[in-house]
């Protein structure tokens, strides 16, 4: 394994399960070896852009016939849970795209088919390796802004009546879970990440500008474990194009904004005694994989820690019992409505 390719093979074939293929292609040490989709025209299209890769409209068949390391789940939400243990239980590795489930029982069954079939679980968290990000965490490991009194996190964005109009599944309770789900579980992973279990919430939810079943704006108020109050704003209803994605930490010694329209951007950094290091490219770009052009960065990164880890190098990834956490946070926050 230590010189070979490590095989992958991924399930679900829209805009980010391009993503993954574009990223994997573009890997020396990777090899895709399967594509699955219940729309084989949209497989037999992605094949050919890849070099004839091996299509196939049944996942259960895939996982029968493939030899790979790991199964990349990149299915609408409520597929990720079964889909996942039963890739475990065949004896593959996984990769799962947030959110990792739409329950928190639905993850203790993922994370019980991992430790069960001794398989690694591994969930999608690409905002990590953004550098804002990594500088934020790094100040806050090593106590840099003392006691961290608030947390603000904004998220506010633009989705077109024909996002949700042009699928099966956006917008619909049963199958999306909610905007929480889709356009927030990121930044709340950050926020559970930095400060600890969310431990008290009051929300207020409403469905202003979408035909759908699920809520398009929300605000929340936030406390975490580590006692730092926060609140959330959501919304998918901004004009015209999205607007920021921002987190504002608000510390005893030090106040840090990271925004932009993916918290790729440093806008206020002030520490003490801690100024931003000279020299670095605090702005992560978009994606640009050869043959998908993106938005999102940073899938490259995960896929390079999974590959470490299973080759046995120093890796940095996120487990389903890391990922359970912000699944647990978003439970919390549309019971608090």
């Amino acid at each position: 394994m230590l010189d070979s390719k490590v095989k992958f093979a991924i399930v679900g074939c829209g805009s980010i399960g391009k993503r993954h293929l574009a990223v994997l292609d573009a890997d020396e040490e990777a090899e895709i070896v399967a594509i699955c989709d219940t729309d084989l025209h949209k497989a037999s299209e992605l094949s050919n852009l890849y070099n004839g890769i091996k299509v196939y409209d049944s996942f259960a068949k895939m996982l029968g016939e493939i030899k790979a390391d790991v199964i990349n789940i990149v299915t609408p939400h409520h597929l990720h849970a079964d889909m996942t243990i039963e890739a475990l239980q065949k004896g593959f590795n996984v990769l799962v795209e947030k959110p990792m489930a739409l329950t928190s029982f639905d993850c203790e069954r993922m994370n019980n088919a991992a430790d069960s079939n001794n398989k690694k679980l591994w969930v999608v968290k690409q905002n990590r390796y953004n550098v804002p990000i990594r500088l934020a965490k790094e100040a806050l490991s090593n106590d840099r802004l003392g006691k961290i009194f608030m947390v603000k996190c904004d998220i506010l964005w633009n989705r077109y009546q024909g996002y949700y109009d042009e699928s099966p599944w956006r917008g619909k309770k049963k199958f999306e879970g909610g905007s929480l789900y889709t356009q927030a579980s990121h930044f709340i992973d950050l926020l559970v990440w930095w400060f600890g279990d969310l431990v008290n919430a009051k929300s207020i939810m409403e469905t202003q500008n979408h035909q759908i079943e699920t809520e398009d704006s929300g605000t929340s108020v936030l406390k975490f474990s580590n006692g730092t109050l926060g609140s959330l704003i959501w919304t998918t209803c901004v004009y015209n194009k999205n607007y920021e994605g921002s987190i504002t930490i608000i510390g005893e010694k030090g106040t840090i904004k990271i925004g932009g329209q993916y918290l790729n951007k440093i806008e206020y950094w002030d520490v003490e005694g801690y100024p931003l290091p000279e020299g670095i490219d605090f702005s992560d770009k978009p994606n640009a994989y050869g043959k998908y052009q993106g938005t999102s960065s940073n899938h490259d990164k995960v896929i390079r820690s999974i590959i470490s880890q299973i080759k046995g190098r120093s890796f940095e990834t996120v487990d389903g019992y890391e990922g359970i956490k912000s699944i647990r946070a978003i439970e919390m926050l549309y019971g608090s409505k």
